[in-house]
């Protein structure tokens, strides 16, 4: 049997009409290439996952009988899968024409290079900032969608969190990041099975930071590409079930923390917990389109 050059890998969850968006997207930007994908579905209510059908002999459906969450349904994807390139790809996002020759160009300058990511775009074309720094005590305040950030955008600490346009613009067609968002990825499978794929310990949220930075860990790169574009609808999926999605936001950023940053022992850890589990109670008592 051949091996495909390209394996994409969307989990889903409640997408609706998105993951047809989705889907049709890839099959466009993959036209010419031999490619599979698998939809891998945890237990979706409204029917969505059945979308891959109309994709077939292509597309594949695997039926999860429970949400497992992102991570643990990407390392699904990535055993039933073949390809030495894997696209990774939220069902709520879709590649703008060239993307996918854009990041292949840029994956394959470099041996070193592990995962490369598009410059994702809100619907309305407000940029996302995917292309971000190691998340830290500051994130909170200095990330995506962190007040400071947002009033003091020129401040270093801002700039560290989250690439700016500016630094976007220097002429290089790809930049070295610490990390991207999982929304968009096309990585080298090799270079994610020898890190052992995604850590199932996160349920939703920063697997793919604690991904990049393992990745970097090992002498990897990460590559932000922003001549190249994908859309995304942040949250599409999760919109049903905010509270949920809310409190694994805040136990993954905790993960996070306390692997990465705030080892056993260090006092850190117990500052990052009271003050998670004080934004994780005011985010609950409010409602809002994005989290990170």
């Amino acid at each position: 049997m051949t091996v495909p050059q390209v394996s994409a890998i969307l989990v889903n969850y409640n997408a609706g009409g998105e993951l047809a968006v989705a889907l049709q997207s890839i099959a466009d930007e993959l036209a010419g290439y031999s490619w599979e994908a698998v939809v891998v579905d945890n237990a979706s209510s409204d029917g969505s996952g059945a979308v891959a059908v109309a994709f077939a002999p292509n597309v594949r459906l695997l039926q999860n009988v429970e949400n497992v969450g992102f991570a643990r349904g990407v390392n699904q994807g990535l055993a039933v899968t073949a390809a030495p390139l894997v696209l990774i790809m939220n069902p709520d996002c879709r590649l703008v024409a060239g993307a996918f020759a854009g990041l292949h160009s840029q994956l394959m300058m470099s041996p070193a290079c592990a995962v490369v990511g598009p410059r994702i775009l809100d619907p309305d074309g407000s940029v996302q900032g995917s292309a971000r720094g190691d998340p830290d005590m500051f994130t909170g305040l200095f990330g995506r969608n962190g007040t400071l950030r947002r009033v003091l955008p020129d401040l270093a600490v801002s700039k560290r969190n989250v690439v700016s346009d500016m630094a976007a613009t220097t002429g290089e067609a790809s930049l070295v990041v610490d990390w991207l968002s999982g929304a968009c990825l096309l990585a080298r499978r090799d270079a994610l099975l020898r890190v052992g794929g995604f850590d199932e310990r996160y349920f939703l949220y920063w697997e793919d930071a604690d991904l990049c930075r393992r990745l970097r860990g090992l002498g990897y790169e990460i590559r932000y590409v922003p001549a190249v574009t994908a859309i995304h609808r942040v949250g599409h999926s999760s919109r049903e079930v905010r509270s949920s999605a809310i409190r694994a936001f805040h136990d993954s950023a905790y993960l996070y923390y306390s692997t990465h940053v705030a080892r056993t022992g260090s006092p850190k850890r117990l500052a990052a917990k009271v003050l998670l589990a004080a934004r994780c109670w005011l985010k609950l008592r409010q409602s809002g389109p994005s989290l990170k």
